[in-house]
């Protein structure tokens, strides 16, 4: 039997829960066993519900509101990672997505750690990293690798993009670099929002200066989520904005390449 790990309630971290049976439960928007783009390998990605951040270009807009998802006990969690646990153990691993995960620490929290202790698995966050400073380094003893997304690195720009302020996120990405906490960047190519050269290079910067960044994705933006903003009768922002080309994608790829920072 695990032992739930001990996070005082903050702010936007939502209160633990538990079912009609008293099982510490969460809210689940959905899950892909066979994920190939959330971390190394193949992973069972478990898709949280509940997100603070109200980014333009979200192809998720579906998983901000806590309750659009199902409740799921921890227990009924793990019984599904369990089915694959042999595979995943060789294959990649458990990555808990969101949405925004930190948003229910207290569930995601006690999904890590029997992740790790009993299925001996690989875990990757992948975060945003705003509500971290709310939790203790403890909390972040279970993840192996973070999936940090940094949207944009100039302050009223990257407000205007999420809704949210900037600066937590670059805290989190400095204290997982103290840490020694292997992580990768994500980075959206948005054209006209965060393609501009000067925003890159000091993003860049900034990456350099981390420890533990073993790669940074370049993710060329994309309207595959569109049609779910007008499901939820949402007005698309980005309706006229284009994917990026190939020799964009490729020169902001270069700009974290020229400080020596793998890119893909």
């Amino acid at each position: 039997m695990s032992e739930t790990i001990p996070i005082k309630p903050v702010g936007e971290i939502v209160p633990a829960c538990v079912d009609e049976n008293g099982k510490l439960s969460g809210f689940v928007h959905s899950i892909e066993t066979g994920a190939a783009v959330d971390g190394p390998g193949m992973r069972f990605a478990l898709f949280v519900s509940g997100c603070q951040f109200r980014c333009l270009y979200c192809h998720n807009p579906d998983t901000w509101k806590l309750r659009n998802g199902k409740m799921m006990s921890v227990d009924e969690v793990m019984k599904d990672i369990g089915k694959y646990a042999n595979f995943l153990r060789f294959a990649g691993g458990l990555t808990i997505t969101g949405g925004e995960p930190l948003m229910q620490a207290h569930f995601v929290g006690e999904i890590f750690y029997r992740a790790k202790h009993d299925l001996k698995l690989h875990t990757a966050l992948d975060t945003q990293g705003f509500l971290a400073g709310q939790l203790e380094d403890a909390w972040f003893d279970n993840v192996d690798l973070v999936l940090l997304d940094i949207k944009q690195m100039n302050p009223e720009k990257y407000e205007r993009l999420t809704g949210k302020p900037l600066q937590p996120t670059l805290d989190f990405a400095e204290r997982m670099s103290r840490m020694g906490k292997k992580m990768w960047i994500r980075y959206v190519l948005v054209p006209g929002y965060t393609d501009d050269f000067e925003d890159v290079e000091k993003l860049a910067d900034f990456i350099a200066t981390l420890k533990g960044v073993e790669r940074v994705e370049v993710l060329p933006f994309h309207k595959m989520g569109e049609h779910k903003w007008e499901d939820l009768g949402m007005a698309y922002e980005l309706t006229d904005v284009q994917p990026p080309s190939p020799e964009l994608t490729e020169r902001v790829r270069n700009q974290f390449r020229q400080r020596g920072i793998f890119t893909c």
